[in-house]
């Protein structure tokens, strides 16, 4: 059945609207062994996350969070609870240690992990996703078709890592005391970590990459330099370059179709944080869009290829560059903001596209910065039906759910540790 868009559905249709992305209902809780937060108070919190990070979320836009594996939907068990976590950029960040959801029951003998589960978690997440994703990608083409001056370049990404729960020290107390609840965990703010352990990389290469059929890609080593716009203070413009090694300098990296590839920063249109609960990670879904600049003045360019060109290679230094004094800013307009130092492997077949990446980042605004390792599983499969012309239901359901068994068979799942 070919999924028809909503602006050009028949009249005969009118009597039951669709889901419009404002007017989504929650999950369906009939049993399913999935619970699910609606948006507008997650929304609340990202509109901070935005102020400070410049995280963009879309005008029609969405951020979900969701747990897998319980057994009843009406309330956590008692062997769900909240653990303190070791981490320590965020405790930095944060001044407290984060909250974990855990399994209290991993590792003893004879528990029963499962549960009384009818139906795959994968395919309940797919189900109960698939029509968020339809309906928000319809926003997507949208602005691919009538954004002129800019290349609006989709994303459909799997990230691991797990979700963390701070920022009420009391509801700490109160929910280590007691039984976990819904109401005690919107206490809290949350986050999704993405920087997983060693142990964990190392095992998505040597492990997962022979088992599930994806081919060596490409190795790239990229710096990012992030510029601030005075003209529109609300964006942060990417540079991505590569190294001259012998002339410790920088170049703005080019392809085939743009001589200079600068994005705008990414925008959000739908985010589902999932709690595993009976996995050793946790998993974020999330379609973006970047928007890659095709209409810049020579002046701009010019403006831009100097802070790129007085940029100075340097190891020794947090994100790999430094600027000579006064050499971070070009007129009044641009200004350097942050550096990303990033070293990635991708590997793919004709369903996801697989990236490793190390990360060295450093924000001049802050004076912070991290090193990191991060996995990220393109889900291209899904993208290349939400990208056809007369989009087919079923094949996009079919795909997504092949994506996902994809992931708990082999990206959850990991021994590995965040303490």
């Amino acid at each position: 059945m070919a999924y028809i868009p909503p602006h050009k559905r028949h009249l005969a249709d009118a009597s039951s609207p669709s889901p419009t992305p404002d007017h989504l209902g929650p999950w369906s809780r009939k049993n399913l062994n999935l619970r699910s937060s609606g948006s507008h108070g997650d929304r609340r919190k990202e509109k901070q996350a935005w102020k400070e990070g410049k995280i963009i979320y879309a005008n029609h836009s969405t951020s979900r969070w969701c747990v897998v594996g319980l057994i009843d939907d009406d309330q956590f068990p008692a062997y769900v609870v909240l653990e303190p976590t070791s981490l320590g950029s965020i405790e930095r960040r944060t001044g407290e240690k984060p909250l974990t959801l855990v399994d209290s029951r991993r590792g003893k003998e004879n528990s029963d992990m499962g549960g009384n589960i009818s139906k795959s978690p994968w395919i309940y997440v797919a189900e109960n996703v698939k029509q968020d994703l339809l309906s928000y990608f319809e926003n997507v083409r949208n602005e691919m078709e009538f954004n002129k001056l800019e290349e609006v370049k989709p994303s459909l990404v799997a990230r691991f890592g797990k979700i963390l729960f701070h920022g009420n020290p009391s509801a700490e107390t109160e929910a280590r005391k007691n039984l976990v609840t819904e109401a005690k965990l919107r206490q809290f703010k949350r986050l999704f970590y993405t920087n997983v352990p060693s142990s964990y990389r190392e095992n998505i290469i040597d492990g997962v990459v022979p088992k599930i059929g994806v081919d060596f890609e490409e190795e790239k080593e990229v710096y990012q330099v992030k510029l601030s716009d005075l003209t529109s203070p609300d964006s942060t413009i990417s540079c991505k370059c590569t190294a001259i090694q012998y002339e410790k300098k920088l170049e703005l990296y080019k392809n085939i179709k743009y001589l200079m590839e600068i994005e705008v920063n990414q925008v959000r249109h739908l985010v589902v944080d999932v709690s595993c609960i009976d996995k050793n990670l946790d998993l974020r879904l999330m379609l973006s869009t970047k928007r890659i600049l095709t209409s810049l003045t020579d002046d701009e360019k010019q403006s831009i290829n100097s802070l790129i060109s007085s940029a100075i290679l340097d190891p020794d230094v947090k994100g790999g560059l430094r600027w000579p004094l006064g050499k971070k800013s070009s007129g009044d307009r641009y200004n350097v903001v942050g550096v990303w130092h990033t070293k990635a492997k991708s590997y793919t077949n004709s369903l996801v596209r697989l990236r490793v990446r190390d990360a060295d980042r450093f924000d001049f605004r802050t004076a912070a910065g991290e090193v990191t390792r991060e996995i990220t599983l393109k889900m291209t499969g899904v993208l290349s039906q939400l990208r056809e012309s007369k989009v087919e239901v079923e094949s996009v359901s079919d795909k997504l759910k092949d994506t996902l068994k994809l992931v708990w068979d082999h990206f959850l799942s990991s021994a590995c540790s965040f303490t």
